[in-house]
Order: structure tokens, then C-alpha cells, then sequence
């Protein structure tokens, strides 16, 4: 189905195309600053370091539903060969085929379009075959380190885990920010916990997939009203899935990357940090979070550390 009246209006309230700029290629990531990264370490208190990424493995989260999508081919290229001659010291070499949004990982703010363009108001026609993106590919992301929320959404109801197909409204994200006792500002990355991933983890991948919690196509207001800088989940789609409105694929995606230029993180796993922050009584923390830099690329896998 053609985009709804319902996206075109959200659409004009949440664009910041010319924000930055007519050559701005990060978006909403301009929003960390200096200060913003010093605020952020004053978050680092007990130095407890908690990573966030799932191991990239053959038998991982992609399931073979998104053609050329595929979890991590790992092969190895050389074992203990002495390269200089006999009794030299001997190396181990491999090499890895993989989509680059199979695991853990960051989209690029040209990962998504609608009506021929990306972010910033350029052709959609700047991502080719030959050359990937022109324009804001993952390897533009500026430094990607700032202060991190966690927005538990299914710790603050309760709940280990949200029902398939939930839509995590804003309100939810605020009673998830009270629950919290955090405000979110200006340049945070924030986390939003439905608990779905725990079915991977108990190694039921195709449970993981659908069907699916996600955000409503009303949160991206509530992220642009506290100028949140990227925002990551735990879920293989972000988006509710089956779709919270019929026939209407990745609205949430068209209105972060395209709309906002704020790029968008799935399959984060947020159970440790979820554990450590209600552990230590605190939902906000130092985040480095760099994406690979594959020029021209869509996006990218990311080993995210938060720090407490």
C-alpha cells in the first residue's frame, strides 16, 4: 500500500533535512558534543564494562526470510603456517561472508527510502549497485561514544518479555524513563528493552522473528522531541511485526533514517544490561557503540559496550 496520510504527517514533524545543513551526512548523531561526552562519563562510577553484541555465528538470528541477508560464513584461510620457511613463527588466518546487518548491528541512514529519496532530501538513486552509498554510508557515522538510556520497557510493566506483536507506544517509553528515574536529553543513544531476544537466547530463532514487539510509527515524535541521537532495540526488525498498521512495512525505518537522519540499531542484546542496571539502581551510562567502517556500506555490525 502507498504511505498513509497518518506517515506523510508524522513525516513533516519529526524532518530535519537542512538541520545540519545541505551537505550534512550524520543526522541527528551531530547532536553528541563535546560536552555531551563528558557529561557521559560522569556516568562511569562501579567501571563495570557490560557488552551488548551477540557472538556472529553460522547459526545466528537471520533466519533466510530477507534474501542475501545471511548470519556469518567463517572459514579458515591458513592454520599454523610457518610463512618464512621452517621452524618461523607459524600464523593462523580467517575470513568471514556475511550480511552486514545479519548480527548486532547499526543502519546506515541510507539502509531505508521512500518516495525517491534518503535523508537530507537526496535521490534515492545515489545507493547503486556498484557503489553502495554516495551519501551518509555507515562509514560517515561520526564517532559514535555518548551517554546511553536504558528504556526498559518490559522490566518497568513487570515482564520478562512483551507479547508478540506489541506496539511500544510513547507513553510506554516514558512510564519505561520514570521507572528508570532518568531523563533523556539532547545526543543520548537510548536502548529500548522488550525482552523479545531471550527467545533466541533459549535458541528458538524463528520464535525470535515473529511474531515480533516493536515501536509504534508514534514514537519517532517522542525521540525527536528529546533529540535523541540513535536509538538501538532488542528485536530482529525494530518494528512490530506482523505490522502494527496493515500492509504498511517499515514505517519506524522511513521516519528514524530518512525523515529524522537518526540511524537505527537491532539485535542489541540488552539482558545483561538490564540485570546491572537494575543492580546498580541506575539507567544511564558512558556508550561506545562504533560501526565498522565499510565505505559506501548500509550498515554495519557494532560490538556496543556500555559502561557503568
Amino acid at each position: 500500500m502507498a504511505l498513509p496520510a497518518e506517515f506523510h504527517e508524522i513525516a513533516k514533524q519529526v524532518n530535519n533535512w537542512g538541520r545540519w545543513g545541505a551537505a550534512d551526512e550524520i543526522g541527528t548523531l551531530n547532536l553528541i558534543t563535546r560536552e555531551t561526552v563528558r557529561q557521559a562519563a560522569d556516568c562511569v562510577r562501579a567501571g563495570l564494562r557490560v557488552p551488548l553484541a551477540l557472538p556472529l555465528r553460522e547459526d545466528g538470528v537471520q533466519t533466510g526470510a530477507i534474501p542475501g541477508r545471511i548470519n556469518p560464513f567463517h572459514t579458515m584461510v591458513q592454520v599454523n603456517q610457518e610463512l618464512f620457511g621452517p621452524g618461523t613463527v607459524a600464523c593462523s588466518d580467517d575470513a568471514v561472508t556475511m550480511g552486514l546487518q545479519a548480527g548486532t548491528h547499526w543502519d546506515a541512514l541510507t539502509h531505508a527510502s521512500h518516495s525517491g529519496r534518503i535523508y537530507n532530501g537526496r535521490p534515492a538513486n545515489t545507493v547503486t549497485a556498484h557503489a553502495g552509498a554516495r551519501f551518509s554510508g555507515i562509514d560517515k557515522a561520526a564517532p559514535v561514544v555518548s551517554r546511553g538510556v536504558l528504556l526498559d520497557v518490559a522490566g518497568a510493566k513487570g515482564l520478562d518479555r512483551l507479547p508478540g506483536g506489541y506496539a511500544v507506544t510513547p507513553e510506554d517509553l516514558t512510564e519505561a524513563e520514570e521507572h528508570a528515574g532518568v531523563t533523556v536529553r539532547s545526543g543520548d543513544i537510548v536502548l529500548v528493552r522488550t525482552g523479545q531476544i531471550r527467545l533466541y537466547l533459549e535458541g528458538d530463532r524463528h520464535a525470535y522473528a515473529f511474531p515480533s514487539p516493536g515501536l509504534s510509527v508514534r514514537t519517532p515524535q517522542w525521540f525527536h522531541s528529546r533529540e535523541v541521537a540513535a536509538v538501538a532495540n532488542d528485536t530482529l526488525t525494530f518494528e512490530i511485526f506482523p505490522p502494527e498498521i496493515e500492509e504498511l512495512w517499515m514505517p519506524v525505518h522511513a521516519l528514524h533514517l530518512v525523515e529524522m537522519g537518526m540511524h537505527q540499531g537491532q539485535n542489541w542484546n540488552l539482558e545483561p544490561l538490564s540485570t546491572a542496571c537494575a543492580q546498580e539502581g541506575r539507567y544511564a551510562f558512558l556508550i561506545a557503540a562504533m560501526p565498522e567502517p565499510f565505505a559506501g556500506a548500509t550498515g554495519s555490525p557494532v560490538a556496543p559496550v556500555a559502561v557503568l
